[in-house]
């Protein structure tokens, strides 16, 4: 009778395993819709509302779950020295990983082509959701890529540090969001 047990119990502890690993990966995740000349924005150098750009062969992935998982992959023949003359660079130089299903999206190439200077980010969308902008980064090869990062406000909001009043205030404690900002 014991070795049933053990057998019922380990059986349901790799069920549970393979259930969890599965929604991780795959789950959570839905291919987001084409929005043309809305899908890649960035913002002007002084500001201002985001602007788009051209591009082509665009795919994304994003899960309700959490706001920092969305990723996407793009063409474009502007180059991200002719998008630096025109647009806010970002300081974001390290993409969030993303399902390896997701083979577009190769974070670590990505960030090396970064730290070598063969790519640039740019800031798309500010507080896309409280505390998460939306990054995009372009390469020499005219290949782009999309991510969310958490900005410095996200990063107090969810390290339980004080936010403080340089942040704008959170939605839903009486709050409406600010333009750019998603509800969750």
């Amino acid at each position: 009778m014991g070795k049933f047990l053990a057998l019922i119990l380990i059986v349901s502890a790799l069920a549970a395993g393979g259930a969890m690993y599965y929604l991780q990966v795959y789950g959570f995740y839905d291919e987001v819709e084409l929005q043309p000349g809305r899908d890649v924005v960035l913002v002007p150098l002084g500001g201002g509302e985001a602007q788009p750009i051209a591009y082509s062969g665009f795919e994304a992935i994003d899960a309700d779950s959490s706001p920092i998982r969305y990723r996407a992959c793009f063409q474009t023949k502007v180059t991200p020295d002719e998008l630096a003359q025109v647009f806010t660079l970002s300081g974001k130089t390290e993409p969030r990983n993303a399902p390896d299903w997701f083979t577009c999206f190769d974070a670590a190439a990505i960030g090396g082509k970064l730290a070598e200077g063969t790519a640039k980010s740019f800031l798309s969308v500010k507080n896309i959701s409280y505390g998460v902008d939306r990054i995009v980064a372009v390469t020499g090869d005219g290949r782009g890529y999309v991510w969310h990062e958490l900005n410095d406000c996200g990063q107090k909001a969810y390290d339980g540090t004080v936010v403080g009043e340089e942040c704008p205030p959170r939605p839903g404690a009486g709050e409406a969001p600010e333009a750019g900002q998603a509800e969750e």
